[in-house]
């Protein structure tokens, strides 16, 4: 399967990357406003890789180009990005799933709290930017990017789905499912997404109020 990380150059574009890279044999490319800037990424990741045992190559592209003919998009930009990313890809998605793991936050002196858009949430705000016939996906929100992107962690996490496509999020399961030590779980339809956005930044602060719980993930039991 062909996936486009679009964003692919931030934390948690290169944690995926890098876990679809050791973990699988799914074909990945990087996408980046800057096609320079995602070449210089996928030449880091291939290299973190090779550190690892892994013979892989990663592309690296604008992001209009890494989208165009892939299986699965993730854009893996933060949520004031999105709007704007998924509207420069829109005529390149063709039939493939697109995935959001963005999440709205702010920060005051308390902590980071959720910040859902008018949309209700972000992946609602994804949902609206898409094309008509495209399908929305959320997942992978609540994954710490420094855990993910350390290929000796064994993760031993679960990252939650929701989208109204139940082909569309079996697609997603099967992608996240690949990446050893992380398990998909449905939470239902897109209107679930501000219950799982949520998560985010209260993960964050209990992480940094706790000592031995940096890069903290969720387990259900």
């Amino acid at each position: 399967m062909q996936i486009a990380i679009l964003g692919g150059t931030g934390d948690v574009g290169e944690g995926l990357a890098l876990r679809w890279g050791y973990d699988t044999d799914h074909e990945v490319i990087v996408g980046s406003r800057d096609t320079e800037r995602a070449r210089e990424a996928a030449s880091s990741y291939e290299s973190k890789l090779a550190e690892h045992g892994r013979d892989v190559t990663i592309e690296g592209a604008k992001n209009p180009e890494a989208a165009a003919g892939a299986d699965a998009v993730v854009a893996a930009v933060p949520a004031y990005h999105l709007t704007d990313t998924i509207k420069a890809v829109a005529d390149k998605l063709d039939d493939a799933v697109l995935v959001t793991p963005a999440v709205g936050m702010q920060r005051d002196e308390d902590g980071f709290h959720y910040n859902p858009p008018s949309a209700g949430s972000v992946t609602a705000l994804a949902a609206g930017a898409a094309p008509e016939d495209t399908t929305v996906v959320g997942a992978f929100h609540n994954l710490a990017a420094g855990r993910l992107a350390d290929l000796d962690d064994d993760l031993e996490i679960d990252t939650l789905l929701v989208g109204d496509d139940d082909d569309a999020k079996a697609t997603v399961a099967d992608l996240a499912d690949d990446i050893e030590g992380l398990r998909p779980l449905d939470a239902g339809g897109l209107a679930n997404a501000p219950e799982i956005e949520g998560i985010t930044p209260l993960l964050i602060n209990v992480a940094q109020h706790n000592d031995g719980l940096h890069d903290l993930g969720v387990r259900f039991e």
